[in-house]
């Protein structure tokens, strides 16, 4: 990968994360993917269910044979479930979000007509010096509460700034990436695997390739709660590969400088001759790679399964661990994704 890819991948990867997509509030980081790939030389279309797709070309094979590359843009959040005597908010959680992975976390209260407010989220009673039980207390959404940056103290002044139940809460990323390599932010989980396949995008264009079949990118905005690519499949498709996050944690071989294919996850299975040619690729270009099972985890590909799509399946995607909390990856698990995908594909 060269570094002016790797560099585009990066800048990509701090712009979308910069944009708040909690599932169910995409419509922003959708309409920048649709401006970036016109900029390259695209014509994206927006889904009924404000997702992306971009038709990348490919040879003509002569079959119904497509391939259906899936990255998703929403990430996890909250909304506002109830507004409290206090003044403060109680949330309800998007997705896989855990408290404790969100306590003293800076958000971004969206309001629907009255702009936006930041906030943190607290353990109630969050003082120390106050509070004698405050480390034994097992933390939960019942228990924690949004600390608005506003001078309130009761429902009614909270409500007067337009915050209402429903609102979206979303969490800072709080993206950097260090001196020696590593990447760290929140929603790693998918938003770098979407910067991943806007550098293939560009690489084709930039070096003028063409696929060995025809390719599709899809950025899907309902993964998290599960059914990001229940729809959308064109009919000329007749496989599907998910480019999400490869786990890295105990049990598993894979770590953030290499590039994981998933074997099975929590749903089952995928296709065992999509994996064993994902295999072969990696193999043959001489890339770091790590073959896995995921004990709690679905994706997009088996989103199209259980909508009905006769399609082969699989999944990668760059090591990341921490997933769901602060998560981190590294520009070599980047590298190898990016370099599979064209060893694929090309």
């Amino acid at each position: 990968m060269e570094q002016k890819s790797m560099d585009y991948c990066m800048e990509q990867l701090k712009k979308l994360c910069a944009i708040h997509s909690p599932s169910g509030m995409t419509d922003e980081v959708a309409a920048y993917l649709m401006e970036e790939f016109s900029r390259l030389g695209y014509a994206p279309e927006k889904t009924r269910k404000g997702g992306v797709v971009v038709c990348l070309g490919g040879k003509e094979t002569g079959a119904e044979d497509g391939l259906f590359m899936m990255a998703h843009i929403d990430t996890l959040g909250a909304v506002v479930s109830s507004i409290k005597e206090n003044g403060r908010l109680e949330i309800s959680p998007i997705g896989g979000l855990q408290a404790n992975n969100c306590e003293a976390e800076d958000c971004v209260i969206r309001t629907r007509f009255s702009g936006e407010y930041t906030g943190t989220l607290q353990l109630c009673n969050a003082s120390v010096h106050v509070n004698g039980e405050y480390g034994d207390i097992k933390r939960s959404f019942g228990n924690t509460e949004v600390v608005i940056d506003e001078p309130v103290s009761t429902k009614e002044e909270t409500r007067a700034l337009g915050i209402e139940v429903g609102d979206f809460v979303c969490f800072e990323p709080r993206t950097q990436i260090t001196k020696s390599g590593y990447i760290k932010s929140r929603f790693l989980d998918d938003k770098l695997s979407a910067a991943i396949l806007l550098a293939y995008a560009r690489e084709l264009k930039e070096k003028h390739l063409t696929p060995k079949r025809k390719v599709y990118l899809h950025f899907t905005v309902y993964e998290e709660v599960g059914h990001g690519a229940s729809a959308s499949v064109p009919g000329d498709v007749s496989e599907v590969l998910s480019v999400d996050m490869g786990c890295v944690g105990e049990g598993l071989t894979c770590t953030e400088r290499e590039v994981s294919i998933c074997a099975k996850d929590s749903v089952g299975p995928y296709d065992y001759s999509v994996t064993t040619a994902l295999v072969k690729a990696a193999k043959e270009k001489g890339l770091r790679y790590a073959v896995d099972v995921y004990p709690y985890y679905g994706s997009d590909a088996d989103a199209s399964l259980r909508a009905g799509y006769d399609v082969r399946h699989g999944l990668i995607g760059a090591g990341v661990y921490a997933s769901h909390g602060y998560e981190r990856s590294h520009k070599e698990g980047v590298e190898n994704t990016f370099e599979l995908l064209l060893a694929y594909t090309v």
